[in-house]
């Protein structure tokens, strides 16, 4: 019981916010032999259970006039690689001060928040400023990402042209889903969601942007390096791309040798 709360509340692990499932594993990570249901028993009796995620509100709004790119994921949210296909989406976040907006880029192969960004207004800046730093990360590491299909709904921040025009000029491809359909952003939106539940109302309520933004940034951290995601078979994201990377230049160096 002592492993499984330590676990549970330490904020590089469980966080407060993992379940049963998640905790089991983060302890069997560590070499901690027990059943999972013997985790969900004793986290029962402790009373701590995971958080789950309500419902998202709409934060995008669409201007059926403009010319939108065509959904070229048709709700197949699956990657061979980290540079692939991205999932972009924002939420609005009421603080003391006023309203707030965090918009982030999640690569789809490992589930890696590679971008964000958190303002006090919602210009087309702020999608913008997420992509930045996605472009950034990934030529920080030397890697490619023309040919990239960057996935996103219809709202006006993403149809603007100045995000058109960088994205065409980092080579990457627009990718837009059907009106008011949320299952064709669903991986992006999960991601909100789980922004939303894990870090706004768990850490929250906050009384700026900046508060907001400084939780935010811890929040990314714990969910690109601690967090375990079962869509990657129970690994951080850091440790998939590092696995995918690892590969990679395994066989680009075998393949050299002959």
């Amino acid at each position: 019981m002592e492993e499984i709360e330590r676990v549970f509340w330490d904020r590089s692990l469980g966080r407060g916010v993992s379940g049963a499932r998640k905790v089991w594993c983060f302890l069997s990570r560590e070499g901690v032999r027990v059943a999972r249901c013997r985790v969900e028993r004793l986290m029962k009796e402790l009373g701590l259970q995971g958080v789950r995620r309500g419902k998202t509100f709409k934060t995008t709004g669409s201007d059926e006039s403009i010319l939108r790119p065509l959904d070229l994921v048709k709700r197949d949210f699956h990657a061979w690689g980290h540079n692939e296909l991205w999932g972009v989406d924002f939420i609005y976040v009421p603080t003391w001060s006023g309203m707030a907006f965090t918009a982030f880029v999640t690569g789809v192969f490992s589930r890696r928040i590679v971008g964000w960004r958190t303002m006090n207004r919602i210009p087309t800046g702020l999608p913008l400023d997420a992509l930045e730093m996605v472009l950034w990360v990934r030529d920080e590491a030397g890697q490619d990402v023309t040919g990239l299909v960057q996935h996103s709904d219809a709202g006006s921040q993403y149809t603007a042209i100045r995000y058109a025009e960088r994205l065409a000029q980092a080579g990457a491809l627009a990718s837009i889903g059907t009106v008011g359909d949320s299952y064709d952003n669903a991986l992006a939106e999960t991601v909100v969601g789980l922004y939303k539940t894990k870090c706004v109302k768990t850490d929250g309520p906050f009384r700026t942007a900046d508060e907001l933004e400084l939780a935010t940034l811890s929040w990314v951290h714990w969910f690109n390096h601690d967090r375990l995601h079962s869509a990657i078979g129970y690994r951080t994201p850091i440790e998939c791309e590092t696995d995918y990377q690892y590969l990679q230049n395994s066989t680009q160096a075998a393949m050299a040798s002959g």
